[in-house]
């Protein structure tokens, strides 16, 4: 192959030898800088506004050398999901009055508790997390995590609700007028626990800030300052942010600048 080639045999093999070039050497360096802005962005980035972010960093390359390197890597924006079975279709919704009428303090707990759910992104998709939070502490007294938001991800969170506080008396359980929450499943679990339903008008989530408000604390002060390889991963760190902080440590104002669990155990203590 050297005689072919017209090379000398130690010079194929000091070829061979030899280290990576200067620009392949850089195209390494700008793949890691690369990865950090896309996955910043949520995965949300294509190569023009990572181009973009490179030279608000003082990075000089083009639009190109940026195409080539995330193509070779096999990164590209991720442009949205499709539609999950379980946000349309089934059997006509019910909706609920809005009995709560943004009520938010209350005088006693499990007297009225809110729900809500979100999405969490990871590289494997979406989790989605639904709470249920109990208005006269702000404590989480319930919340479930699954790979899809079909109704049985809201029930289950109820459930453990219903389980850890173990009711006497009826509770008013306020959420949105989502899909999961006027099928039938959501109203023959409430008729069976007690519950009654409350439901905010359509199109104002201030009828359910309570819900709302913990969620923009998880994102802020959990979820934005991570990047989730798996679900698994997003899981085990929600669960530290409920279990281990927000609600045994987390300082509320409207609590008089105590946790939610310690807000109710000085509660009971004064009965």
């Amino acid at each position: 192959m050297c005689r072919t080639l017209n090379l000398h045999r130690s010079g194929f093999y000091a070829w061979l030898k030899s280290p990576e070039s200067q620009r392949s050497h850089e195209d390494k360096r700008l793949l890691g800088q690369i990865k950090q802005f896309w996955l910043e962005s949520g995965c949300a980035y294509g190569y023009r506004n990572i181009t973009r972010d490179l030279k608000g960093h003082g990075e000089t390359c083009g639009k190109n050398r940026v195409y080539r390197i995330m193509r070779e890597a096999g990164i590209q924006s991720q442009r949205g999901y499709k539609r999950h079975r379980g946000f349309t279709g089934g059997g006509i919704s019910h909706i609920a009055p809005n009995t709560l009428d943004r009520q938010f303090q209350v005088s006693q707990p499990n007297q009225a508790w809110v729900t809500d759910f979100t999405y969490i992104r990871t590289h494997e998709g979406w989790l989605y997390l639904t709470i249920v939070l109990d208005l006269f502490s702000r404590q989480v007294i319930g919340w479930s995590m699954k790979n899809n938001p079909r109704a049985d991800l809201v029930i289950d969170a109820l459930l453990m609700a219903v389980w850890r506080r173990k009711p006497e008396k009826k509770v008013l359980v306020h959420s949105d007028q989502g899909i999961q929450y006027t099928c039938a499943d959501w109203r023959k679990f409430l008729a069976e626990n007690n519950l009654e339903a409350s439901m905010s008008r359509r199109g104002n989530c201030h009828d359910n800030a309570v819900a709302e408000s913990f969620f923009s604390s998880l994102k802020t002060e959990r979820i934005k300052r991570r990047i989730y390889t798996t679900r698994a991963d997003a899981r085990t760190d929600v669960f530290d942010y409920i279990e281990m902080y927000y609600n045994p440590n987390r300082r509320r104002g409207n609590n008089g600048g105590i946790s939610p669990v310690e807000y109710e155990k000085q509660y009971y203590e004064k009965l």
